[in-house]
């Protein structure tokens, strides 16, 4: 999957994920749609076909796909330095956000704040965009149309993350049964990465799950202990950042690494901040009562929590690259795509839209921030800080 626009530096590669690390908010569902737009409209990083595949592989993925979006567009860029310069800027302004809330403060309650709901209402009009264009893109004729339809339905009737992963290999299916005889191989260029480092990373992914935990229990160490839990929940939580708190929660709330008022003041906090909710790992580590704890504790928990995203992006994408290039799996492809707009659909209403929209006030603000962004192009982040404005208004 090239880039359509000439390979870039890394600096370029670090400000632009850095300034969608400031103001992407609004959860993995909404950065889909802040990457699309940066990466897809603005910059023409990629096409909106390569946009859909990479969005197919990271559902694919376990971990934080929005994370994994930026890893795998910067290493398209710039290599593997252009991958983790990606990660780093999308990364750090919320990690530091979380470090800095965790020194300060034990607890804080973040419910009915009028700014945060208005963060939330602008999430709504992002994903609502993002599902418009590409809809028409990935679902030019009745068959993917249906095929999104049915997509949608089978994600909201069945709450369950796995789901989705079964409906992207259901949709794989119909398009190579439909579109299998008018495929043609697409002309792939040179893949970012070598089958070798591929091999060495996915080797590494499956040995660190099996080894981290022998090496915990037989040295005692607390830092082996974090690093094993945190890279553990990033290896094997589906279904984006909110996923992942439960899952947490059960690691070190128990073992009284953290009280559970902290965890939870924490827990708004991440809600507040722009960039992924994996840095919540951040907050924890900064947080912990056991040592190591502060700097050091967040930036071990959050090294650990991504690690995963970046063995696993970078074992596969090579493959992805090579995939792509094959007639059938290009039959498959359309067919992903539009299961793709599907489950981008349902999202939308959950838990997008449950979560934001309580009233006709809310739907108007999210109409009006929808229309900003389709028809007069304003940018995500003046979007954003419109809608906080438009929350702090309706809460009054």
């Amino acid at each position: 999957m090239p880039p359509t626009a000439p390979r870039g530096t890394l600096v370029e590669v670090f400000l632009v994920a850095l300034r969608l690390g400031l103001t992407s908010f609004g959860g993995p569902i909404a950065h889909i749609g802040y990457f699309r737009r940066e990466y897809v409209e603005r910059r023409r990083w990629v096409t909106e076909e390569t946009y859909a595949d990479l969005l197919a592989l990271c559902q694919f993925l376990p971990g934080p796909a929005s994370s994994q979006m930026g890893i795998a567009i910067g290493t398209l860029r710039a290599g593997y330095p252009g991958g983790v310069l990606a990660w780093l800027g999308f990364t750090l302004p919320s990690a530091v956000a979380l470090l800095v809330f965790a020194s300060i403060v034990s607890s804080v309650d973040l419910a009915g704040v009028g700014w945060l709901h208005g963060l939330k209402i602008a999430a709504v009009a992002v994903v609502a965009q993002a599902v418009w264009a590409m809809s028409r893109t990935l679902t030019p004729d009745r068959e993917r149309i249906t095929t999104a339809i049915v997509a949608a339905a089978i994600v909201l009737v069945v709450a369950n993350p796995a789901v989705q992963v079964l409906v992207i290999i259901a949709g794989a299916g119909v398009g190579w049964w439909l579109y299998l005889d008018t495929a043609a191989p697409s002309a792939t260029a040179h893949a970012r990465g070598s089958r070798t480092v591929a091999i060495v990373c996915l080797v590494l992914f499956a040995a660190l799950l099996v080894v981290l935990p022998l090496i915990a229990v037989a040295t005692g160490t607390q830092s082996v202990a974090i690093v094993d839990v945190f890279y553990r929940v990033g290896s094997l939580v589906f279904g984006g950042g909110h996923v992942v708190l439960p899952l947490l929660e059960a690691e070190v709330v128990p073992p009284r690494w953290i009280g559970p008022e902290e965890f939870t003041a924490g827990y708004g906090a991440a809600q507040a901040v722009p960039g992924p909710l994996f840095t919540f790992a951040a907050y924890l580590g900064a947080a912990f009562d056991v040592e190591p704890n502060g700097v050091a504790g967040a930036t071990l928990a959050t090294g650990a929590v991504f690690l995963p995203s970046f063995l696993l992006v970078w074992g596969t994408l090579p493959f992805w690259n090579r995939l792509r290039g094959v007639g059938a799996f290009q039959a498959a492809l359309k067919g992903i795509g539009a299961a793709v707009v599907g489950i981008l659909g349902a999202a939308l209403y959950d838990p997008v839209s449950v979560s934001a929209i309580f009233g006709p006030r809310d739907l108007a603000l999210a109409a009006v921030l929808f229309g900003l962004l389709t028809a007069w192009r304003i940018p995500a982040w003046a979007v954003v800080i419109l809608a906080a404005i438009g929350g702090e208004v309706i809460a009054l």
